[in-house]
């Protein structure tokens, strides 16, 4: 079994996503008691992807979180660093353009998309800053980011339920459902490890973003961060 460390090694973390790929939508699906959905929703709504846009999704995974701005009829390149996923991704999609990538070093142009998007994964990229630089570098000026990731509940009770949740009910389910439990342990780490809202909206300024704004999805257990190219 892979697990990756919290250093996030980049070979560690692609590792435990290829061992993962297979059964990965169904594992986060049970996980998130079904919440991955409406999460996923809410990230179409954001990113209003619109047709003959370009849309760089990063973390693609098996391309799951492309599809919907695809139906809009965006041009969209899932891109993600894990192999795995990427075969497994290209198994079910053939027809997308799916591109292994490091969000730290984008294989694309200045200016190349008119929205990027990741979802779960700028938690796992080794450099989270110079991931941010990355999406910014290659968004066309007047373009948008839009970040899903796992944040903070903010109210004190819940908090500290879903704290117990993630590290005492999550690894057990995962061995039940997924084909590397190990990797969801890794998975409730880093999510408790991760900066607050507040504090990723000031990293994402920092990188050069605009008018950068989140709302709480699920009472802060998901946090979506959009931001504007100037």
């Amino acid at each position: 079994m892979t697990r990756a460390s919290l250093d996030k090694q980049p070979h560690e973390v692609a590792a435990m996503f290829d061992d993962v790929a297979a059964r990965y939508d169904l594992t986060n699906d049970v996980l998130s008691l079904g919440q991955t959905r409406l999460w996923r929703r809410a990230v179409a709504r954001a990113v209003d992807a619109r047709p003959g846009e370009r849309v760089l999704d990063l973390a693609a995974g098996t391309g799951t979180s492309s599809q919907p701005f695809a139906a809009a009829g965006a041009y969209t390149v899932p891109c993600d660093f894990s192999t795995g996923m990427l075969a497994e991704g290209r198994k079910r999609h053939p027809w997308m353009p799916f591109t292994a990538g490091d969000a730290t070093r984008l294989p694309f142009r200045d200016g190349a998309f008119d929205a990027v998007t990741i979802s779960f994964g700028l938690r796992n990229v080794h450099d989270t800053d110079e991931a941010l630089r990355e999406m910014h570098r290659v968004t066309a000026p007047g373009g948008r980011v839009v970040i899903c990731e796992f944040s903070h509940p903010v109210w004190a009770p819940f908090r500290t339920v879903y704290t117990e949740y993630l590290m005492r009910a999550l690894p057990p389910v995962a061995r039940a459902v997924s084909s590397s439990p190990d990797a969801y342990v890794y998975l409730a780490e880093s999510i408790r490890a991760w900066p607050d809202q507040p504090a990723l909206a000031r990293r994402l300024q920092q990188a050069g973003w605009a008018k950068v704004a989140w709302r709480n999805l699920t009472g802060g257990v998901v946090a979506l961060h959009r931001g504007v190219r100037d």
